[in-house]
């Protein structure tokens, strides 16, 4: 058996002896190969096709609706980019955090804000039957709800369902020019929450720049109370566990703080029902006293130890 690869699709060539053959008389001469071709869906085993990894919903415009869209965004690009060039020339970045205060990066108290994140379940891609929103509280805050629902769509593909998730859009420089957070000079998360006493899972989007690392997401836990109090959740930046395609890596790094891309919560925890998440505001914090590297094992293996 003979596996080539092409553009869109495999071709396995079977070499098979049938039972044609050439004969002369009554003696058998020659046996003739057949050659069978059978065609399977295309598959990329070594590379990823997108960032999106096959999820990707954006709409293509056409070259006259593009240049529509663009000249109505052009004024505020170029205000953002006048921005950017007065702070660079005042050439004064934050060198210093001061231990004991939060720098807020989102505080849900107006809409606005809202719109710098997306939500996305289960049902976006007819993989099950959750559904999501972010919106703003009675009480003028962000609220994060919806409906967990764990039942797998009969279509035998899919084998769990029952997601729901919050993350921050793509940080950019004036003219969509791609960026990234850059919180090297902080070590602790800082959360102020209400919830209702489930679990949602933390998570920070490390996308770097070869496809092997697009997925890569840092995981920690967010447990909270309930009830009608507000909570504050500290939590270093040590703790956070990598993974990768909901995979939790054998081989484990510490964060790249100047180069995180997403922020985000999601809930998944098995738990069909309603779940509500209210957020005042997401922060950063150095904690002097924490002077924890990375909280899981960072040893080098032998190169024949299976996983690593």
């Amino acid at each position: 058996m003979v596996l080539l690869r092409s553009k869109q699709l495999y071709l396995i060539f079977n070499f098979k002896q049938c039972s044609q053959s050439i004969c002369r008389g009554n003696k058998k001469l020659l046996d003739v190969p057949k050659y069978t071709v059978h065609n399977i869906t295309e598959r990329y085993l070594f590379w990823e096709r997108d960032r999106k990894g096959g999820y990707n919903t954006s709409k293509k415009l056409g070259l006259v609706q593009s240049i529509k869209e663009g000249i109505k965004e052009l004024k505020s690009e170029i205000k953002l980019f006048s921005e950017e060039m007065k702070d660079y020339a005042k050439t004064d970045p934050l060198t210093i955090a001061r231990p004991g205060e939060t720098d807020i990066l989102w505080c849900f108290n107006e809409p606005k804000v809202l719109d710098k994140f997306v939500t996305t379940c289960d049902s976006d891609h007819n993989q099950g039957y959750s559904s999501c929103g972010f919106n703003m509280s009675p009480a003028g805050r962000g609220l994060f709800h919806g409906y967990l629902d764990t039942r797998v769509p009969k279509d035998g593909r899919i084998k769990k369902a029952g997601y729901c998730a919050i993350r921050s859009k793509r940080v950019r420089k004036s003219f969509k020019r791609e960026s990234t957070y850059n919180w090297h000079l902080y070590n602790t998360l800082v959360l102020k929450v209400r919830g209702d006493g489930r679990s949602y899972l933390l998570n920070l989007s490390c996308e770097g720049y070869y496809d092997i690392t697009w997925n890569d997401i840092y995981h920690y836990v967010l447990y909270t109370r309930g009830g009608p109090y507000w909570q504050i959740a500290k939590i270093p930046f040590s703790k956070f566990i990598l993974g990768s395609k909901g995979r939790v890596q054998d081989k484990q790094n510490r964060i790249r703080l100047d180069k995180v891309t997403h922020f985000g919560i999601s809930c998944g925890d098995k738990i069909d029902g309603v779940f509500n998440l209210e957020i005042e505001y997401v922060g950063l914090e150095i904690d002097p006293t924490h002077d924890e590297d990375f909280a899981y094992e960072m040893y080098k293996t032998d190169r024949y130890i299976v996983g690593v």
